[in-house]
């Protein structure tokens, strides 16, 4: 783990000793069919000073509304949500390339809204990529972006801005139709320029044979090991929440330890033991 320090001049989190280049676009297209693409999602300076390390790639996801904000899907997020959780995890992280959702409504009306509203991100968060949902209906999106040098991930499958036309989370891709869409969706949104292309909550066979079909790497989550990377919510992994999708594996307790750590601080107060003699000034 390094140590980290805040360069006051730029408010970034750098560790010691200086650090190294931070991933790009180019490098993570290239990993189609190598090494394994590590992901997470990071919302916050120091989750990002954490993760950072460890990751090729730190998603600002707009699931920040559910995580972070309680609320109860991620439709009511709003762009100026993203962008100030952006530049908290650039400014946190030195190494993952850094991506951000576009939220709901702020490119789905036409590909220049979407680029107005991507350039923004970028200018206000210093993040090197956008993530956007949907297949076949956003490939000319990501046509425009794409030639006018904004770097786009793409989401099919299971998306959850959809989840009203969609009717909840369930896994994608259980009948044949379903099946052809999820494919046909992978390959309009890749040939449309799409750099990495997140698979989620499909059939294990579909994922697999859209990591196959498309040129860019894929990213899989609730979808296969064969893809060529893999991303979960952090909190999730963690642990942080007792329910979770059935694709979460849980690499952490952090809500015990939290409970845990408050019971502590809780019982020692009462008792007036806190604060010690380490934690209280004297004259000297």
């Amino acid at each position: 783990m390094s140590t980290y320090t805040i360069d006051s001049s730029t408010s970034r989190a750098n560790p010691q000793p200086t650090p190294g280049k931070r991933l790009t676009v180019p490098a993570l297209r290239a990993r189609k069919g190598g090494e394994p693409i590590v992901a997470l999602t990071a919302y916050t300076m120091r989750t990002a000073q954490l993760l950072d390390p460890h990751c090729d790639l730190l998603l600002v996801g707009d699931s920040l509304g559910q995580v972070i904000y309680g609320l109860p899907s991620t439709v009511p997020v709003t762009l100026d949500m993203m962008c100030n959780h952006g530049a908290a995890v650039v400014r946190g992280s030195w190494h993952a390339l850094v991506a951000v959702d576009m939220p709901f409504g702020s490119y789905e009306e036409s590909p220049e809204q979407a680029f107005r509203n991507a350039a923004r991100i970028m200018k206000e968060t210093g993040a090197a990529a956008v993530k956007l949902e949907g297949g076949e209906a956003m490939a000319e999106t990501v046509a425009f972006l794409s030639q006018r040098g904004i770097p786009v991930i793409g989401h099919v499958g299971l998306t959850p801005q959809a989840v009203n036309a969609l009717g909840g989370y369930r896994a994608r891709g259980r009948d044949d139709a379903e099946a052809a869409k999820i494919l046909a969706d992978s390959r309009a949104v890749a040939d449309a320029g799409c750099f990495l292309l997140v698979l989620e909550g499909v059939m294990e066979e579909i994922a697999v044979e859209a990591t196959k079909a498309v040129a860019c790497p894929t990213i899989g989550i609730g979808a296969s090991a064969q893809c060529d990377g893999q991303i979960l919510v952090t909190e999730d992994m963690l642990g942080l929440f007792e329910r979770t999708p059935r694709f979460v594996r849980k690499f952490g307790d952090l809500a015990g330890e939290i409970s845990q750590a408050a019971e502590a601080y809780a019982a020692e107060v009462k008792a007036r033991s806190f604060p010690g003699e380490g934690q209280i000034y004297r004259p000297k």
